[in-house]
């Protein structure tokens, strides 16, 4: 006896996701940004490279070309969508809809203790150490342990050397770990943390410096080798 097996149909499968819906869409996420990726592309629509490319080159009939002149010496950079009859462009900057932020994190291995964004502080002075991140992490991290010594493992940088930063840290009975020289190996995060991020989030976008912060810290500390284990609690900066 004869028999034939098919597929069940599956959602976002190349035949189901080609839709005129998903079609415009992507024509409107190239018109809004010439230098959009096929990754952002999937995180916008929540579909599949296959059916992406079929609504790229089938349906809107477009091609990835490296730009004449460019800013940056990075190709990739360069590299723009064209519709059919369009010229071949000379000279493309990509707009950036939210700009550069920096934020202070602090950990400990109870967890994730507070974010801290710097805004224009480009510098951290012992002022701005000991006025603004250290009262709020020290805070946020007696709430948790209102009980347990402190030991703050910090590196050497002239903020958190400084005699001011010392005589706060004694004033709020905060043990200081001392770092030795030279010693970028006892900096989880600079050598650790902050690379992996940056991998994960390469060519994403976002709306607002929130969106990024929470997707910066999704699964904080599947990325991270905290300390040994110990009754005593430590921070990490």
């Amino acid at each position: 006896m004869e028999r034939h097996l098919t597929d069940d149909p599956r959602v976002g499968a190349p035949e189901t996701a080609v839709t005129q819906e998903n079609v415009d869409a992507v024509r409107e996420l190239i018109i809004e940004d010439r230098h959009v990726t096929y990754r952002e592309i999937e995180e916008s629509l929540k579909i599949s490279k296959t059916p992406i490319q079929k609504i790229l080159h089938d349906e809107l009939g477009v091609r990835k070309l490296v730009s004449h002149r460019f800013n940056s010496g990075n190709s990739k950079n360069s590299a723009v969508w064209v519709f059919q009859g369009e010229e071949k462009p000379t000279n493309v900057i990509r707009s950036r809809s939210v700009s550069k932020k920096m934020v202070a994190t602090f950990e400990s291995k109870a967890g994730h203790i507070a974010n801290i964004p710097r805004n224009e502080q480009r510098t951290v002075t012992a002022d701005w150490y000991t006025i603004i991140f250290l009262p709020k992490v020290i805070t946020e991290l007696r709430k948790i342990n209102p009980e347990r010594r402190t030991i703050l493992h910090q590196d050497n940088e002239s903020s958190h050397t400084a005699q001011k930063t010392r005589k706060y840290l004694t004033e709020e009975n905060v043990e200081l770990l001392d770092h030795p020289p030279y010693s970028p190996d006892l900096s989880p995060n600079d050598f650790f943390t902050f690379p992996k991020i940056k991998n994960r989030l390469r060519d994403q976008r976002f709306q607002s410096p929130e969106e990024a912060w929470n997707k910066c810290f999704e699964n904080w500390f599947e990325h991270m080798q905290i300390m040994e284990k110990g009754d005593d609690t430590e921070i990490y900066l």
